[in-house]
C-alpha cells in the first residue's frame, strides 16, 4: 500500500447545512479535498442542542483527521444569539479549535469569487426554502424572505410543490378531472386517488413536498400550461424578493451584483434564465450570475479566514500528518471486485441469449423454467435458514427484533415483507423492520449513491438502536453491497446476531478471508439461483428467491410464537371487510361454532381471533 501523501497545513473545515442535506468538506492548505460527504439536514431552529451535537459528532467521526480550523453555516441561525449557539456547540465537539458560526447565506456569499469591483451583493437562494441575502462592501446587510414553508420561502422547490398541489386540486374542482400536472403528482407519489392528497398534505414534511417541484418543472417540460404558469410565477417572486432586498442595500438603478444559488435554479436552467430576465427588467444596471461552485466552499473560506485570524502570522509549512480514516472501509476480500465478476448475477444466461427474439409465449416459458430453479437451490441452503429461524423466534421472544437491510430492489423486498407482518400477525410494527440505503426516497425511486455507503449502514443501525436480543438479515443480491456491510458490522458491534442473504458463492470464500469478526455474518444464506434471464436484472430470479426466504423466516418464526394454530392466522389484523370475514371463518372452522356465535365472541373481543377462540375453546 502506498503512504498517505503529505498534508499541507492547515486543515480547514467547511460545513455547510440546510432542509435537504449538509455537505461537509474538508481541505489542506493548498485546497486539495481530503474528505466530502453529505449527512442528514440540519435547520438550527428546528435542533435541540442535544440534536445539534449528534449530528456535529457524527461529522467528527467521518473525518480523516482533525481540522485546523472551522466554518460553518446552518439554515435557521437568523440571530447572534443563533450563531453563538451553534458556535458553542461546535467547539464542544471540536475544543480549542478556531471557528466561525454563521447561517448558510453567508457561507454561500462567501463562496463566489471575489468581486471585480466593490459593489453591494444579493443572494438569490432558491432549493427546498428560499431566502435572498444582501451585503454591501461596508458590512451592512439585508435579508427578504426564509421564514419558512409555511409563511415564506417563496419561489422554493417547497413553495412550487404547495402550489401545484393546491392549483391541480382547484383543477380537479373547476373540471372535473386532474389534468397531465395533476396525474403525473398521483404518480410520483403513488396514489391512486386525488382524495390522499389531502391527509398527505397535512402531515408530509417540507423535503417531501419539496420533491414534487421535481414533477412540476418534469410537466412544464412537456408543455403543459399549469405547470409553466407555477414557474413563471415562482421566478416572478424570487426576482420581486431579490429586487426588493437590493433596494434596501441601495437605491433602485445602481451596480449591484446578484447570485443565484440552489438547486431549483442551478438544476433548471430555462428557470433560471427566466429569473435573471426579470431582475434585470427591474434592476437595469445588474450583474446576474450563477455561483460556480458548491457552497460549502463559502464555509471554508470561513474556516480559512478564521485560522488566519487567530494565527499570528500565516504558516506556509508543509508537514506530515497521518490521515486514518474513521469511516467504514470494507475488507479488501469483499470490496475487490472481483467478488463481483465472479457473482452468477453479473453473468450471461445462455439460455436467453435469443432473449429479444423470442416470441412472448416462449419468453414466459423461459422464464418460469429458470423461476422453477429456485425452490431446489433454497433448499440447499435449509440449514442456514433454520438458523436464521431459530434465531429470530429466540429474538422474539425475548422482546427483541428482526431487522432487513439492503439497497435497491432488496432493501424494498425486506420493507414488503416487514410492512405485512403487521396485519397478518398482529404484531408491533417496530417487532420486523425493513431498512433500505437512501431511505424511503428510495423505495420508489434511485438514491444515488446510496447502496455505496457503508457508513450510512452502520449509522442506520445506530439510530434503530440495535441491541443483544436483535436479529439483522443483510440482503445483497451480488453480495458486496457496501450498505449493507456496514450494517452488518455495526450490528457485530452492538451483540446483535447477524447473517447475510446473496446469490454469490464467492462471497462464502470472501468472507472466510476478513480478518476482523466484526465484519463476519454469523450465517451465510447463499442460494445459486444461476445468471438472470436479462444479465444483471437481480429483480428476476434474486429477487424471487429473496421473497421466497423471507417468507420462510418470518411466517416459521411466527408459527413458532404461538401466531398459527394449525394452518390458520389466528393473530391476523383483520382491518377490512375481507379480514373480518377471514377472522369469521377462521374461527368458526377452529371451534365448530357457528357464524353467529363466532361473530359474538370476536365483537367481544374487539375482534381478535385468538382471544376469541380461547374463549370459545
Amino acid at each position: 500500500m502506498k503512504p498517505a501523501p503529505p498534508v499541507t497545513s492547515p486543515v480547514l473545515l467547511g460545513i455547510e447545512g440546510g432542509g435537504t442535506r449538509t455537505t461537509v468538506r474538508l481541505v489542506d492548505g493548498t485546497g486539495s479535498t481530503l474528505k466530502a460527504f453529505q449527512a442528514q439536514p440540519a435547520v438550527l431552529s428546528l435542533m435541540t442542542d442535544r440534536e445539534l451535537r449528534w449530528h456535529l459528532r457524527d461529522i467528527a467521526g467521518r473525518l480523516p483527521l482533525k481540522p485546523e480550523a472551522i466554518g460553518i453555516g446552518l439554515a435557521g441561525a437568523r440571530t447572534a444569539a443563533d450563531q453563538e449557539r451553534l458556535r458553542r456547540a461546535t467547539v464542544r465537539v471540536w475544543p480549542g479549535i478556531p471557528c466561525v458560526a454563521t447561517n448558510d447565506l453567508e457561507t454561500a456569499l462567501a463562496a463566489a469569487p471575489a468581486p471585480t469591483q466593490e459593489i453591494p451583493r444579493v443572494l438569490v437562494l432558491s432549493g427546498t426554502g428560499s431566502c435572498c441575502f444582501g451585503r454591501t462592501p461596508d458590512g451592512r446587510t439585508a435579508k427578504v424572505g426564509g421564514r419558512g414553508h409555511i409563511i415564506g420561502d417563496r419561489g422554493s422547490a417547497c413553495d412550487i410543490g404547495l402550489r401545484a398541489l393546491r392549483a391541480v386540486m382547484a383543477d380537479l374542482d373547476h373540471r372535473g378531472r386532474m389534468g397531465p400536472l395533476g396525474a403525473a403528482m398521483l404518480n410520483a407519489l403513488m396514489f391512486n386517488d386525488p382524495d390522499q392528497l389531502i391527509p398527505w398534505s397535512v402531515h408530509a414534511p417540507k423535503t417531501e413536498i419539496a420533491q414534487l417541484a421535481i414533477t412540476v418543472f418534469a410537466v412544464a417540460e412537456q408543455k403543459d400550461a399549469l405547470a409553466k404558469k407555477i414557474l413563471s410565477d415562482s421566478a416572478a417572486m424570487l426576482a420581486e424578493d431579490a429586487c426588493a432586498c437590493a433596494s434596501q442595500l441601495m437605491e433602485v438603478g445602481g451596480p449591484m451584483e446578484f447570485i443565484l444559488n440552489g438547486g431549483v435554479m442551478l438544476r433548471n436552467p430555462g428557470f433560471m434564465k427566466d429569473v435573471t430576465r426579470r431582475i434585470r427588467a427591474c434592476w437595469p444596471k445588474a450583474q446576474v450570475s450563477p455561483l460556480k461552485g458548491p457552497s460549502v466552499f463559502g464555509a471554508v473560506n470561513l474556516a480559512r479566514a478564521a485560522f488566519s485570524n487567530a494565527s499570528p502570522a500565516p504558516r506556509r509549512v508543509t508537514r506530515e500528518i497521518k490521515v486514518t480514516s474513521s469511516s467504514l472501509e470494507l475488507p479488501a476480500s469483499i470490496a475487490d471486485l472481483a467478488v463481483l465478476k465472479e457473482s452468477p448475477t453479473e453473468k450471461r444466461n445462455p439460455r436467453s441469449m435469443k432473449l429479444d427474439r423470442l416470441g412472448i409465449v416462449k419468453g414466459i416459458e423461459l422464464m418460469l423454467s429458470e423461476d422453477a430453479l429456485i425452490p431446489d437451490a433454497i433448499l440447499k441452503e435449509k440449514r442456514a435458514i433454520s438458523q436464521v429461524v431459530a434465531q429470530v423466534v429466540r429474538a422474539f421472544e425475548n422482546g427483541g427484533r428482526l431487522f432487513y437491510a439492503g439497497a435497491g430492489t432488496s432493501g424494498r423486498l425486506g420493507v414488503l415483507d416487514a410492512s405485512e407482518i403487521p396485519p397478518t400477525f398482529r404484531a408491533p410494527r417496530e417487532q420486523v423492520q425493513g431498512i433500505i440505503a437512501g431511505g424511503r426516497q428510495a423505495l420508489w425511486s434511485a438514491v444515488e449513491g446510496a447502496e455505496d455507503d457503508a457508513q450510512a449502514g452502520a449509522t442506520a443501525m445506530k439510530h434503530r438502536q440495535l441491541g443483544r436480543d436483535d436479529v439483522l438479515l443483510g440482503i445483497a443480491a451480488s453480495g458486496r453491497t457496501p450498505f449493507v456491510w456496514g450494517a452488518i458490522h455495526e450490528a457485530n458491534e452492538r451483540g446483535a446476531f447477524t447473517a447475510l442473504l446473496c446469490f454469490n458463492p464467492a462471497i462464502r470464500t470472501a468472507t472466510k478471508k476478513i480478518p476482523h469478526d466484526a465484519w463476519k455474518p454469523k450465517v451465510l444464506i447463499i442460494p445459486n439461483v444461476g445468471p438472470e434471464v436479462l444479465t444483471g436484472s437481480t429483480r428476476l430470479k434474486s429477487g424471487t428467491a429473496t421473497k421466497l426466504v423471507l417468507n420462510l423466516i418470518t411466517t416459521l418464526a411466527m408459527t413458532q410464537v404461538g401466531k398459527v394454530i394449525s394452518n390458520l392466522m389466528v393473530d391476523l389484523n383483520p382491518s377490512n371487510v375481507k379480514l373480518r370475514d377471514r377472522a369469521l371463518r377462521i374461527l368458526a372452522e377452529l371451534t365448530g361454532c357457528s357464524q353467529d356465535e363466532s361473530r359474538a365472541a370476536l365483537q367481544a373481543t374487539g375482534w381478535q381471533v385468538k382471544e376469541a377462540y380461547e374463549r370459545l375453546k
